[in-house]
């Protein structure tokens, strides 16, 4: 399985009036995860642009476990899903560093467009040379 951890620590500013970590600061904390697990892979946004592609997201899920706060060291893992179709499947778990306690997990999905923003129906040969790069079968 290919996956990455990115450790971030909680800043202040990431905080809600409540003084713990704002919900949708949580995405930002996925989008650090997809951004190390790319520059890992070499399928990082820079990558897809220079292959004439782009990856938008369309679906994104967050389920929420636990609150963090000021000062907590979280530690993002992204893990690659495999799949057939011409798109991207990362699912995050983001953990409390001190206790291993699981604060969110979630997905999400990409798929490939041109620079037009025509959606590739079939992976593009970028993919398909990047999956067999890492042995992905799907």
């Amino acid at each position: 399985m290919l996956s990455s951890k990115k450790e971030i620590e909680v800043q202040f500013n990431d905080l809600d009036p409540l003084n713990i970590v704002w919900h949708g600061n949580y995405i930002k904390y996925f989008e650090a995860g997809r951004e190390h697990f790319g520059r890992k892979y070499g399928i990082s946004y820079v990558d897809i642009r220079e292959a004439g592609l782009a990856t938008p997201i369309i679906t994104l899920k967050c389920d929420f476990k636990m609150y963090s706060k000021y000062g907590d060291i979280l530690v993002v893992e992204t893990s690659y899903e495999a799949c057939e179709a011409s798109k991207i499947i990362l699912n995050y778990t983001i953990r409390k560093k001190a206790n291993n306690e699981v604060v969110a997990s979630g997905q999400t999905i990409q798929v490939f467009t041109d620079h037009s923003g025509v959606m590739q129906l079939y992976p593009p040969e970028f993919y398909i040379n990047w999956k067999n790069k890492w042995g992905v079968t799907k």
